[in-house]
């Protein structure tokens, strides 16, 4: 009888392909894009309202007032209250409305909030390509809300 060729592949042929194919993995993965995802640019927002909540806090409990330094070219927001900072990655959009002046004094890059539980107020928007939040400060209340940009105009 003659034998009947066998079909398939042996397991030294796939284990050449799964080692061909790591390696390419090994070199691409590091060139792909990582894109912000949805909920970790709302958790970014989440984070820079409690970083101002707590500045707001600090000038209450304190009866002094509290510098939040906002530094869109750094893409860095600092407390004022405390030693915390919350840096924002490269892909997502980071910017700033601020007043130039508050209480008759400039103030540059930064929202300010005062023991009578006022602010000067400010807005600073995070976005990406399918999201855009602003973190809005009210000067009057001192309030802190997170708004969807378009739900705003809406």
């Amino acid at each position: 009888m003659s034998e009947v060729g066998q079909r398939g592949f042996t397991l030294l042929e796939m284990v050449c392909v799964l080692a061909i194919i790591a390696l390419l993995a090994s070199v691409a993965l590091p060139y792909l894009p990582r894109q912000t995802s949805r909920p970790r640019l709302q958790a970014y927002a989440l984070q820079a309202v409690t970083l101002l909540k707590s500045d707001r806090a600090a000038s209450l409990r304190n009866g002094t007032r509290i510098d939040t330094q906002i530094d869109t070219s750094r893409r860095l927001i600092r407390a004022g209250g405390n030693a915390t900072a919350l840096r924002l990655p490269d892909d997502v959009d980071f910017q700033a409305t601020l007043p130039r002046s508050c209480q008759h004094r400039p103030v540059p890059s930064t929202i300010s909030f005062f023991p009578d539980g006022l602010s000067c107020g400010g807005a600073i928007t995070l976005s990406r390509a399918d999201l855009s939040l602003e973190i809005r400060v009210n000067w009057l209340t001192g309030r802190i809300d997170i708004v969807s940009r378009a739900h705003a105009a809406g």
